[in-house]
C-alpha cells in the first residue's frame, strides 16, 4: 500500500507517525510526506469508495461555508485489493472541552448558512444594480444531497425533495426499517411503523423548515477541538432540518449545557422540539440496529412507541 499511497500523493517520503487512530468502521494512520503531515483513513471493504466519496463532498461543503473548521479533504484512493483510502488533512486534537460553547456557536452557523445565502440573494435581486459577487457555496431549496453519503457504513437515500417530512418519513426512517425487515422481519417494528408514518406530519404543523447544512453524524466521538477552536469529522452530509443534527447529539454521552446554550442563541428551539428530537433520534437508533444488531432493537422501538403514544 505504501507504495502506492507514494504514486498518487507524489511524494518520495511517506513515513508512518506514531498518530493513529479510527473507529468501529475504518482504520487511520499519519503518513508524514514530501509536503507536510497526512492523515489516511483505511478500509477494505467493498463499499469503501462509495463512503469514502461521500465523506469527502461532505467535509468539502462544510469547508467552503467557513462556519467550522474540519480536515481538509484531499484524495479517496482505490486499493488494488478491494478497498479504499481517504487521504485528508492531518489535524493535532484533542477531547472537545474549552471550545464546546463556540462549537455550539459555529454549528449555529453552519445551520444558518444556506438561509443567510438566500436572503442575501433575495437581496440582491431587489438591488439595482447589484453587484456580481457570487459565493462558492449555492442557495439549495430542497431536501437532500449532490451525492451518496453514508452514516457509518449504510448509503443514505439523498434523493432531492421539497417536503422535509416526505424525505425523513421516506428517505431516512422508511429506507432503515426496510433495511431492519430484511435482516430480522420484525413484526412490531413493522406494525409501529405502520402507526407512526400516520402521526409525523402533526410533529411540524406551524413549523417551517429551511434546508440547512448538516453534518449529520455528530455525536460526541465526531467532534474534537485543536489549536484553531472546535474541529468537527466523519461527516454524512445532506441538507435537512437543523433540528435533525441535534438527535445524536444528545445520545452517546452527548454535548455540555454551554454547546447548548451557544447554539439555541442563535437557532431558538420551535415549539414542539422535544417531540421531533425523540423522531430524530429514532434514526440514529435504527441505524445502530442495522449496524450492530438487536441490542438497539429495543431503544427504537421504545421510541416508536413512545411517539405513537404521544400523538394520539
Amino acid at each position: 500500500m505504501q507504495a502506492l499511497l507514494k504514486r498518487e500523493l507524489g511524494t518520495s517520503m511517506l513515513k508512518a507517525t506514531g498518530h493513529s487512530g479510527g473507529g468501529c468502521i475504518s482504520d487511520g494512520q499519519s503518513y508524514d510526506t514530501d509536503s507536510g503531515r497526512v492523515f489516511a483513513k483505511i478500509n477494505h471493504k467493498s463499499q469503501a469508495r462509495l463512503m469514502f466519496d461521500g465523506e469527502a463532498a461532505s467535509l468539502d461543503a462544510i469547508l467552503k461555508t467557513e462556519t467550522v473548521k474540519v480536515p481538509k479533504p484531499t484524495k479517496v484512493i482505490d486499493l488494488e485489493d478491494g478497498g479504499a483510502v481517504f487521504i485528508m488533512e492531518h489535524v493535532d486534537m484533542r477531547s472537545l472541552s474549552k471550545c464546546s460553547a463556540q462549537l455550539g456557536d459555529q454549528l449555529a452557523d453552519l445551520h444558518l448558512h444556506n438561509q443567510r445565502q438566500r436572503e442575501r440573494q433575495d437581496k440582491e435581486e431587489q438591488t439595482v444594480g447589484k453587484g456580481s459577487g457570487q459565493s462558492d457555496v449555492p442557495v439549495i431549496d430542497k431536501f437532500g444531497f449532490h451525492t451518496a453519503t453514508c452514516c457509518g457504513y449504510l448509503p443514505q437515500v439523498n434523493d432531492w425533495q421539497s417536503d422535509w417530512v416526505m424525505f425523513y418519513s421516506q428517505q431516512r426512517l422508511q429506507h432503515q426499517l426496510g433495511l431492519v425487515e430484511q435482516s430480522y422481519g420484525d413484526r412490531e417494528a413493522r406494525e409501529l411503523w405502520a402507526e407512526l408514518q400516520l402521526k409525523i406530519p402533526g410533529l411540524f404543523e406551524g413549523v417551517q423548515v429551511c434546508p440547512a447544512l448538516l453534518h449529520g453524524d455528530l455525536w460526541s466521538g465526531n467532534v474534537a477541538e485543536c489549536s484553531e477552536g472546535p474541529i468537527v469529522f466523519d461527516p454524512a452530509s445532506f441538507y435537512g432540518h437543523a433540528e435533525c443534527e441535534l438527535g445524536i447529539a444528545g445520545m452517546f454521552g452527548g454535548f455540555g449545557r454551554a454547546f447548548y446554550s451557544a447554539y439555541h442563541k442563535k437557532v431558538p428551539k420551535a415549539p414542539g422540539f422535544e417531540r421531533r428530537k425523540e423522531l430524530y433520534q429514532l434514526f440514529h437508533y435504527l441505524n445502530h440496529w442495522n449496524h450492530f444488531g438487536n441490542s438497539y432493537r429495543g431503544s427504537s422501538l421504545r421510541i416508536m412507541k413512545d411517539l405513537v403514544k404521544q400523538s394520539a
